[in-house]
This record gives C-alpha cells, sequence and structure tokens, in this order.
C-alpha cells in the first residue's frame, strides 16, 4: 500500500482520473459502426463533448465522412471532415439557430444506403436551437434562462425544451428519412436515460405537452401567449415510443457519471484509501446536497459510521441551484460552500467540488476545494462565507483563498464529481 499524496494533490487526481474515464477519445472507436457499403456517412451531432467525438470519430474511421456538430464556445477541436461549429450555452444563441437549421437541410434527402452517425453530450439542449414554428429565439432564450433560475430539474428543463422545438424529441431523427441513424451519447442527466441527454434529438419521447405545460407552471414561470398556444397544440407533441420511424436506428451510452466515479476509486485505491461511491445520481439543491453531505463527513469522522477513516466518499448526478441572488457562483462551488458552513473547520476533511466540463455554470473554474482552514483563511481576509451563499456568491468565497478549480473546458460532460476526504 503506498502512501496517499498531499490532500489537494489527491483531489486534483481524482478530478483528472474521473474526467480521463469519459473522455471522448478514450471511448468512440470502440462503439462505432461498420461504415455503409454503398452509402454515405454522414455525421451530425451537439454537446459540450460533441466536438472531441468528432475528432475521435475521424481518427478511427475507415472511409469518407462529412458532417456537422455544434459545441459550446472554447470547447472546439482540430477536425478535417466534419464541420465544428460554436454556439452559445446554458443560454441558446443565433449560432446555435443556424447550425440547427443547417442539420436538418443536411439529413433531408437521405436514402436506406446511407449512415448517419449522431455524437450527443450534455448541453446539447442549449446548443440544438431551433424553435418550433411560431416561437421566437428571443421566447426561448427567455424561457431558459427563467428554467435555469428556477431550482428546476435537467429532466424538467429538457422536458419543456422537447416540446418548444422543430429538432429535439425524436424530430432529428425523423428528418434523417430511411437512413440508418446510430446514436453515440455522453450521459449528463441522473440515471442516464439517453432520452433526457440532451433532449434525445434522436429518440422517442415519452413526455407530453401538457406535462410541459405543468412544468412551466409548476415553477410559475410566464408563459408567452406563442408558446402557451403552442403547447395546447397537436403540432408541439413529439414521436412517441413504438413509432415505426425509429425501426432500424440503435444508440449506446458510451460515459456516464458511474464511469467516472469508478476510475476515481480505483485512483483513491491506488493512494492506499477506501473510496465509498455514495451515488451518481443524486439531485437536488446544492447547499442542501452540501449540508447531506456534510452530516455524513461528520458521522464519520466522530462514530466511524458508516465507513472508517481513512476514506474517500465520491458522488455524481447534477444539483440545481434557485437563483436568488446576484452573486458569481455554479453548482458545485454552491454545494463546497455549503459543505463548508457546516464542516465548521473540523480536521482532517478535505474535498472537491467539480463540473467535469470543466465550466461550472457560466464562470471560468469547474469547481473548488475545501480544506479544514478554508473558513478561518476566509475570515482573516474578511471574507463572510455565510453571507456570499445567501447571495449565491460561491466563486467569490474560493476565488479569495485562490481555491477554484480551472482546468478549462474538458470536451465531455457527465455532470458534477465530487469528493471527501476524510482522514
Amino acid at each position: 500500500m503506498t502512501s496517499a499524496p498531499a490532500p489537494r494533490e489527491l483531489l486534483l487526481d481524482l478530478y483528472d482520473a474521473a474526467i480521463g474515464a469519459v473522455h471522448p477519445r478514450n471511448l468512440v472507436q470502440d462503439y462505432l459502426p461498420p461504415p455503409p457499403t454503398n452509402g454515405r456517412t454522414l455525421v451530425i451531432g451537439a454537446g459540450k463533448g460533441a466536438a472531441a467525438m468528432a475528432q475521435a470519430v475521424e481518427r478511427s474511421w475507415q472511409g469518407p465522412l462529412s458532417g456537422l456538430v455544434v459545441t459550446r464556445y472554447g470547447h472546439g477541436a482540430d477536425t478535417q471532415h466534419i464541420e465544428v461549429v460554436e454556439a452559445s450555452h446554458p443560454v441558446p444563441d443565433d449560432a446555435g439557430q443556424k447550425a440547427a437549421a443547417r442539420m436538418l437541410e443536411m439529413v433531408q434527402g437521405l436514402t436506406a444506403d446511407d449512415l448517419v452517425l449522431c455524437l450527443i453530450s450534455g448541453g446539447g439542449s442549449a446548443l440544438l436551437a431551433l424553435p418550433a414554428e411560431g416561437i421566437s429565439l428571443a421566447e426561448k432564450q427567455a424561457l431558459n434562462k427563467a428554467l435555469l433560475k428556477s431550482g428546476a430539474t435537467i429532466g424538467e428543463m429538457n422536458c419543456v425544451r422537447k416540446h418548444l422545438s422543430a429538432i429535439k424529441g425524436g424530430r432529428l431523427a425523423l428528418a434523417c428519412g430511411k437512413a440508418r441513424v446510430v446514436t453515440l451519447l455522453i450521459s449528463d442527466v441522473p440515471g442516464d436515460d439517453p432520452r433526457v441527454i440532451a433532449s434525445g434529438p434522436t429518440l422517442p419521447d415519452a413526455t407530453t405537452s401538457s406535462e410541459a405545460l405543468a412544468i412551466l407552471c409548476k415553477y410559475r414561470i410566464e408563459i408567452p401567449k406563442s408558446v402557451l398556444v403552442h403547447l395546447q397544440s397537436p403540432a408541439s407533441e413529439t414521436p412517441k415510443p413504438g413509432d415505426a420511424r425509429f425501426e432500424g436506428h440503435s444508440h449506446h451510452v458510451i460515459a456516464t457519471a458511474q464511469h467516472a466515479l469508478e476510475a476515481a476509486a480505483a485512483k483513491a485505491r491506488e493512494a492506499g484509501l477506501t473510496p465509498y461511491i455514495l451515488s451518481d445520481g443524486i439531485e437536488g439543491e446544492a447547499r442542501d446536497i452540501g449540508l447531506m453531505h456534510a452530516a455524513l463527513a461528520r458521522q464519520v469522522l466522530t462514530r466511524g459510521q458508516p465507513f472508517q477513516r481513512p476514506c474517500v466518499i465520491l458522488s455524481g448526478g447534477e444539483t440545481t441551484v434557485t437563483v436568488r441572488g446576484n452573486g458569481r457562483g455554479g453548482r458545485n462551488v454552491e454545494f463546497l460552500l455549503s459543505f463548508a458552513q457546516a464542516m465548521e473547520g473540523a480536521d482532517g476533511v478535505h474535498a472537491i467540488a467539480c463540473d467535469t466540463d470543466g465550466i461550472d455554470g457560466s464562470e471560468d473554474n469547474a469547481g473548488a476545494i475545501y480544506a479544514p482552514d478554508s473558513l478561518a483563511r476566509a475570515n482573516a481576509k474578511g471574507v463572510s462565507g455565510k453571507h456570499l451563499l445567501a447571495n449565491n456568491d460561491a466563486y467569490s468565497f474560493f476565488s479569495a483563498l485562490d481555491d477554484l478549480v480551472a482546468s478549462g473546458p474538458t470536451r465531455t460532460n457527465v455532470n458534477d464529481f465530487r469528493a471527501i476526504l476524510i482522514l
């Protein structure tokens, strides 16, 4: 058994191991279908990992191909035959709308001899933005912003997005006509339901327009008249499971949060520590999940239950933040500041919380690191964690301590990654 590195170094090593396990360059080649015998191969896709997935396809593909994928600004990759377009996330923009329209045009006229390889990863909902007829991009942007601030789950947000879209919720696959569609997905959603990832542009959808309307009402989001009319129209309904038009299509979820957590667990064992994977699908308010993790850490510290220390507790999923303040935040730093407040500087506990795409919310950091002396160092600088948490400003807390994790875009995305080290 080897001795463990310093806590900060170890936590960063765990995060790096998690990212490496779910990066497209290490996965895509194992899931590629054989090239068509007579037809053409068209590659399309969307998401924060779409460009890296396209690059991985080009490196392994035997035969001609062409296509278009759309990814977040700064998440591109060098490709030779597949065009990469960058657009806005989490709020869609005109670049994403134009890319979606072009994608629909590209798949027109395909035959049963042709293959469509669709590369999907988290973030694709915002990046592949093509509002349904009668709904403007501005209206969809406003609804998207409201949903992001509301605390709605990713499943709820994507239900709404599907029913306001001309391309999501299976519609892109139907546009491919008789061509065989093979979809490779990197999951950023708890449960790894492929129909939820990026709002399932190539998969049938079991949700309904009435459910989408109920979600908007649940969170008291103002509904424009055009959106209300659309959701009450049969035209808003998505193609459902069992639809014969999806016969012959296939999909593969090639990377998940569980894969990332298992890789981090293996890295912890190499360091001589016992890892415990709490869950790969935790949802809820980030600050509440922070309190829950802190309670668990305290139980281990003081009772030796349910785990013996030294150990590493790992978890993933997608928390949410109901925005009430006007600070700089993100799900992972909000979780970590809530955790820090609850731990009150208890000795022997260190933690990291990062988004696996390298961007926590809309900021320039992946997340942050917590140490037993974090609160004391903040107090010495006159920084109030309690005040900043109330203002959704956890970024400023960890920035003042120089404890932000700035990995840059990772070009993959399986959502939240958390590791609690208890010595």
